[in-house]
């Protein structure tokens, strides 16, 4: 296919595809599929091999944002069941941090709900991550918190932070019928704070709202713009007692296309398979591995996900490998210095505030087969375990 190959060629020299490339892509037919994600796979190999990140998320506080971002359950008005709790203490946060790294995590994405922190929060997540940094020796750490006021971005960079996660979430044209107590242009001005501090900026998107092809290129195209150094890309999870309940419009087809669409387009970033890929891409899961270098360990923010033992099986079976610490994960030539680069490597799962991780996440389930096209409501259950709880998390 003439479109693919110019895609490859593309994507090996790091050359932005057009729009409609972009498009093309997610107009391919079923048919097509294995041919697109073997395309993609090229392009994933050449920037990082077979190797796969692992980052696990803690979240410091849950539920009760005063947002009204219509796909987290954590919203202001929420009525998802969810798990609600004030700060973890530093010790608490750095204990949920080791059960990650223990399971094989190079990234740890500190989470909290809100429209972004004061000043005394800034305080608060430093100690956190210091504690985390003098506990678990090389683990990175990325801190989400919302929107940030000027100087915050660098009081969490001396404190140790490596990166900063804030998720545009879906297209300029669109973000108003999504959320209304904020603006696109707020998320776009904290990821240029992040940069603008030297943290490594992390960005992406969620996908299955109702958004057309076009808003996906669009957010996409403008997530490149921005040159993040890692775009999370999270599936919705159309959680029960939220406006978006009823949006379940993503096949594992889509969900390929829609990761190998962000793959051409963003060729040497760290992509990252985030929250809802357990629901929305299911048994397909290891394809997706072709297509980003990076996934979510165990537990999503305020929903379960795969077992940790079972991602690292996945992982293993599909022919790649962890990541180690000690290696980079972005390309020589956007490390700090480089050509065109912000810094190290990315984060990411989304929440009211996003940190490139979706919210809601899975169970499996025993029952009769499904069939094609039909909602999986029942792979969808709320986090008990682990942060916030007195139960040992999924690592």
């Amino acid at each position: 296919m003439d479109l693919l190959n110019t895609l490859v060629d593309k994507g090996l020299r790091r050359k932005t595809p057009t729009r409609e490339e972009a498009l093309a892509v997610l107009a391919t037919s079923d048919d097509d599929l294995l041919d697109v994600v073997a395309a993609a796979g090229k392009v994933r190999r050449h920037w990082f091999g077979r190797r796969v990140k692992l980052n696990y998320l803690v979240n410091l506080k849950s539920g009760l944002c005063p947002e009204d971002c219509s796909y987290c359950s954590q919203r202001l008005g929420s009525q998802a069941g969810i798990l609600k709790y004030t700060w973890l203490k530093p010790d608490e946060a750095s204990r949920a941090a080791a059960a990650g790294v223990a399971g094989g995590a190079k990234r740890v994405c500190l989470v909290a709900s809100g429209r972004g922190p004061t000043d005394r929060d800034v305080d608060r997540v430093s100690d956190t991550i210091r504690t985390i940094k003098e506990q678990n020796e090389g683990v990175e750490v990325c801190a989400c918190l919302g929107l940030l006021s000027d100087g915050q971005a660098e009081r969490l960079r001396s404190a140790g932070a490596d990166a900063y996660n804030h998720n545009l979430n879906t297209s300029e044209a669109t973000y108003g019928d999504i959320t209304t107590t904020h603006t696109y242009a707020d998320r776009v001005d904290t990821v240029n704070k992040a940069h603008a501090a030297g943290l490594s900026a992390c960005s992406g998107l969620i996908a299955g709202m109702g958004e057309s092809d076009e808003d996906l290129v669009d957010v996409v195209f403008a997530l490149r713009e921005l040159d993040p150094d890692s775009v999370p890309v999270n599936f919705l999870i159309p959680f029960e007692g939220t406006p978006l309940a009823k949006e379940w419009n993503l096949t594992p087809q889509r969900c390929l296309r829609i990761l190998a669409m962000v793959r051409f387009v963003c060729p040497d970033v760290e992509v990252r398979i985030a929250g809802g890929r357990e629901v929305h891409l299911r048994t397909l899961q290891p394809l997706a591995l072709h297509l980003a270098n990076s996934v979510f360990l165990g537990d999503y923010l305020t929903s379960e996900g795969q077992a940790g033992r079972a991602d690292l099986e996945m992982i293993a079976d599909a022919g790649f490998e962890v990541e180690d610490t000690d290696r980079l994960t972005l390309p020589e030539h956007r490390l700090p210095g480089g050509c065109g680069s912000h810094g190290g490597a990315g984060c990411g799962a989304h929440e009211g505030t996003g940190c490139g991780a979706h919210e809601d996440g899975v169970a499996g389930a025993a029952g009769s087969a499904p069939q094609a096209g039909e909602p999986r409501t029942d792979l969808v259950a709320v986090r008990r375990r682990g942060a916030g709880t007195d139960l040992a998390p999924n690592a």
